[in-house]
């Protein structure tokens, strides 16, 4: 369990990220949190891991406390958090494999990891997350020369190979087309399903949103407006959240019925 008891975050010049942050995220959950720019997000999942501290309140990650922790305990506690990023943060001039081969540095011994001598079970765990990604194929190419759909999933493959018990994905998607969006959701989406990994999402997109998360968390100037399933997020949660009516520019796109995944691929080569 992930639990926020009163959780605040107010950054230096008096910029109030988070107000009073009071939540339960259960194991295995897939939650998805929108809202817009400098709404919270992105600071409420980055508390998480312990990148963003608190001013004020606790927070408590599968029973370790977050706030306080100690610098051994919070690498102790990243070991365990795989983290996504908008920008993918990827090492461009090396391959997808060695890439992957970094959600393995926290268990590997610095002089094995510059080596590039990692363990036969590493380099299959390695293999197995590119598989789970279905991106195994490029394993040997430069990183420099995927599309960014490609990227983002080689991406997802590092923090599962992290082995984690909770995956954050800040904007996963945020510079993707729609059809390789909808592709990068639902590999999280049946990540999340087959291992029992707890998932948090940030997402600009409600209608995403409401077609991937178990629960959607509406932020608005650091305060959370809505906690609930999609099924509950109407057009009135819309204008709580966003602050005005939806329109059909907040809509990326149809519910794909099958996504062709070899074509994406084919279009991002």
């Amino acid at each position: 369990m992930i639990q926020f008891s009163g959780v605040s975050v107010v950054y230096p010049g008096g910029t109030h990220a988070l107000s009073d942050i009071d939540l339960e995220i259960a194991d295995g959950q897939f939650v998805v949190v929108v809202g817009l720019s400098g709404a919270g997000k992105s600071t409420l999942v980055r508390t998480i891991n312990g990148l963003v501290p608190l001013t004020s309140g606790s927070l408590e990650v599968g029973g370790r406390r977050v706030d306080g922790a100690s610098r051994r305990q919070l690498r102790a506690l990243r070991a365990d958090i795989g983290m996504i990023f908008q920008s993918f943060n990827l090492v461009k001039r090396t391959s997808v494999l060695n890439n992957v081969l970094m959600g393995r540095l926290h268990s590997t011994p610095t002089w094995r990891s510059l080596l590039g001598l990692y363990k036969r079970s590493d380099k299959e765990l390695a293999f197995q997350a590119l598989e789970r990604v279905e991106v195994v194929e490029k394993a040997y190419v430069r990183a420099s020369n995927l599309s960014g759909g490609q990227q983002q999933r080689v991406s997802i493959a590092r923090a599962l190979a992290q082995e984690p018990q909770v995956m954050l994905a800040d904007e996963p998607v945020a510079s993707l087309d729609p059809p390789t969006a909808n592709v990068v959701m639902r590999d999280l989406q049946r990540i999340n399903r087959e291992l029992g990994i707890t998932t948090i999402v940030n997402l600009h997109f409600l209608d995403l949103a409401k077609r991937y998360g178990d629960r959607i968390i509406g932020m608005r100037e650091g305060r959370v407006v809505f906690d609930g399933t999609g099924e509950e997020a109407d057009e009135k949660v819309f204008e709580d959240i966003y602050g005005r009516s939806l329109t059909a520019d907040d809509v990326i796109g149809e519910e794909p019925v099958e996504v062709d995944l070899d074509k994406v691929l084919d279009a991002e080569s």
